[in-house]
């Protein structure tokens, strides 16, 4: 048996976690009322797998930078499904547990997804990556009253 020298995009933990999560929405919205059938349903189908339909798209590409453009657009598919179920909450079709539940899932792929562009940013000779980032946390303040700095992770 060959032992493979590259990665397929099955072997990324991340990739088959969003996979499961795409199945589960699409499970999901066949309870949703029939008029939500082409309307958020829909979005939230289709933002679900486009999530890592994106990382599907790029990971064969011979391009470090054309990669890390499939894994941020990943990312910002992952973001909107968590907007359309949000949403969905919003309309009483799941509970705020169910939302939360899927919320999370989400964001811990977002962040599998951070830890994917920084390894492949790694690949990239030190002055050409677009993330340098230098200055020491301290520079934004103390984080004890318990509020977050900017963007979530």
């Amino acid at each position: 048996m060959t032992r493979k020298t590259y990665m397929d995009v099955e072997d990324l933990e991340v990739y088959k976690k969003l996979c499961r999560l795409h199945i589960e929405v699409c499970d999901l919205t066949r309870t949703w009322p029939q008029e939500e059938k082409y309307e958020l349903g829909s979005q939230v189908r289709r933002s679900s797998n486009s999530s890592p339909a994106q990382l599907a798209e790029k990971n064969d590409d011979r391009h470090i930078r054309n990669k890390i453009e499939g894994v941020n657009r990943s990312r910002g598919e992952a973001a909107e499904t968590i907007h359309h179920l949000f949403m969905a909450q919003l309309k009483g079709y799941l509970t705020e547990e169910d939302y939360l539940a899927f919320k999370d899932r989400f964001r811990e792929c977002i962040r599998m997804l951070n830890g994917l562009e920084k390894t492949l940013e790694q690949k990239i000779p030190e002055r050409k990556r677009r993330w340098q980032v230098k200055e020491e946390s301290a520079v934004y303040g103390p984080d004890d009253d318990g509020h977050p700095r900017g963007w979530p992770d």
